[in-house]
């Protein structure tokens, strides 16, 4: 019998597994596939080529979490990008951003004088909201029902949007409630520089840049920083399987158990309690508690009998909203891509985000072929190539390059399977890719493609959802998966939920994860778990 069972091996199942093992709980893991980490793996895709799967950057992951799990001694190191995006344009320069605030200033009034005066406010208005988010990163939601710790809960968040100054509460409604479009359409004029904020609002987020609520996507991505400067990104050497592997070495170290290749088949249930699992291959493994860090929608609707659920939350999570709409693709390639306006050689662009996305009008037109042929003709990618910060990904001389592309409908129309249309779009992304960087077709020596439905059946990505379920309005904080269960307490008595379908939602940032770890604590006797400590020492 185990104190708890994880179910999915992910970041932020490793996390809760951690911090739950670090207080001498006795903690165990189970991994569906053969390696730790979920989206968040570095695997070798063509001979000698390694890259990060799915998740490929650092920002969101939180300095609490990687110094309260020791990851630097556990080998973690994280790179800053030397800039931070570059928007190239066909046959001139492009936009530079990053590098520091002059540099960027520089940039933007190249591009805008007028622009380049209104960016400092637009900034301190961003960084002011997400301050105001960050301190409720680790807040337990509310949970209509639960009682004083609910209330106790709620008078804690009002307490803090109350003593906000009346025109930062309206910055919070804007950004929550309207489109990135329409404030970026306020804020600036030039289509590059709407359009180098405006791929936060649609990454990992099938929808126009217009649609309201993209603004708080948008909003989402400012959360982060490397190594203690915000609004930072960056790499993990050794790509992001570097950061499960850290994090999986300290619950070990802690004594938790962490097992590949045991996939669940369904939870146990009995007098409706949570009281273990049972594996694909018929065995059953008893625990006191068990916590789902995998999308909420498989374990409701397919690890849970529907008979053990109440009825509405059955219904409820059968119109839990996931798909990204994203293709993810890993590159190997014999020369770094010739990007235009640089000239010959390797230049800091080429360690940026490399954005082909020139406008928000392009970003709606993308979504619009998406909505209605299954994929953009001419998609919005971000390019990385971690390889010019990291020699370990490939040999010398070559490089990997990561594309993240929008939009790729979840289901594609006339029921066409995704594995006919694999190569077909593929080759539509390198021929798009070519266009701003003319050497990229030829590069290329291999490839790996990941789309929504490869995304699904190899990760657990309903919809390939990147984030676990959309973060809209109706999904987030006390409703994140669903009002009731936001507080990662489940319908089950001894359930709990965590990864990227709870508070705060999706990234790489093991926040889920703690805060579940801090959930099945308090539920936890204090006796019990003095008790587990004592056995321990």
């Amino acid at each position: 019998m185990h104190d708890v069972i994880v179910i999915g091996g992910g970041h932020n199942g490793l996390v809760c597994a951690a911090y739950l093992a670090r207080a001498g709980l006795d903690v165990l893991v189970l991994e569906r596939r053969g390696i730790l980490g979920g989206a968040a793996v570095t695997e070798e895709f063509h001979p000698g080529f390694r890259n990060s799967t799915a998740s490929y950057t650092v920002s969101l992951l939180n300095p609490k979490i990687i110094r309260d799990l020791d990851l630097a001694r556990h080998g973690l190191a994280v790179v800053e990008r030397p800039v931070s995006n570059y928007l190239p344009v066909p046959g001139g320069r492009g936009l530079t951003l990053g590098g520091g605030p002059d540099a960027t200033l520089k940039a933007v009034a190249a591009v805008s004088p007028k622009d380049a005066e209104r960016l400092p406010a637009f900034h301190r208005m961003l960084e002011a909201v997400a301050d105001e988010l960050r301190a409720l990163l680790f807040v337990t939601p509310p949970a209509p029902g639960r009682g004083l710790s609910d209330y106790f809960s709620a008078l804690a968040v009002g307490r803090r949007l109350r003593n906000l100054d009346p025109a930062a509460r309206r910055d919070v409604l804007e950004l929550f409630t309207r489109s990135a479009g329409d404030m970026l359409d306020h804020w600036f004029e030039s289509d590059i520089v709407r359009a180098a904020f405006g791929f936060d609002a649609v990454v990992g987020n099938y929808a126009s840049p217009y649609e309201p609520g993209s603004g708080y996507v948008l909003l989402h991505h400012a959360f982060g920083e490397v190594n203690g400067k915000r609004g930072a990104w960056g790499h993990a050497i050794g790509g992001m399987g570097a950061i499960s592997d850290a994090i999986a070495a300290d619950a070990r170290a802690h004594g938790a158990i962490l097992r590949t290749n045991a996939p669940v088949h369904r939870v146990l249930v009995s007098n409706e309690a949570a009281r273990g699992v049972v594996l694909e291959d018929g065995s059953e493994m008893r625990a006191r508690s068990v916590v789902s860090a995998i999308n909420p929608k498989l374990l409701f609707l397919k690890l849970i009998g529907r008979e053990h659920l109440p009825g509405d939350v059955v219904e409820r999570m059968t119109r839990y909203r996931c798909g990204s709409a994203t293709l993810r693709m890993n590159v190997a390639l014999s020369e770094l891509p010739a990007l235009p306006g640089l000239g010959p050689g390797q230049h800091p662009e080429h360690g940026s985000g490399i954005i082909l996305g020139p406008s928000l009008g392009y970003m709606d037109e993308a979504w619009r072929d998406a909505r209605t042929m299954g994929w953009s003709r001419q998609p919005v990618i971000e390019m990385l190539i971690p390889s010019t910060l990291d020699s370990s990904l490939a040999p010398p001389g070559s490089h990997v390059a990561s594309l993240f592309c929008q939009h790729f409908a979840p289901e594609l129309p006339d029921d066409r399977p995704w594995s006919e249309a694999r190569d077909e779009v593929a080759d539509l992304v390198i021929d798009h890719v070519t266009t701003f960087a003319p050497n990229f077709r030829d590069a290329i020596v291999g490839r790996m493609v990941l789309t929504p439905e490869d995304l699904e059946t190899r990760l657990g990505l309903v919809g390939g959802d990147i984030f676990h379920g959309a973060l809209g309005l109706d999904q987030l904080f006390s409703a994140r998966p669903i009002l009731g269960h936001g507080d990662y307490r489940g319908p089950l008595t001894g359930l709990y939920l965590s990864g990227a379908g709870t508070h705060p939602g999706g990234g790489v940032t093991g926040v889920p994860g703690h805060n579940t770890a801090a959930a099945v604590l308090r539920d936890l006797p204090v006796l019990t778990r003095l008790r587990r400590r004592l056995s321990r020492a």
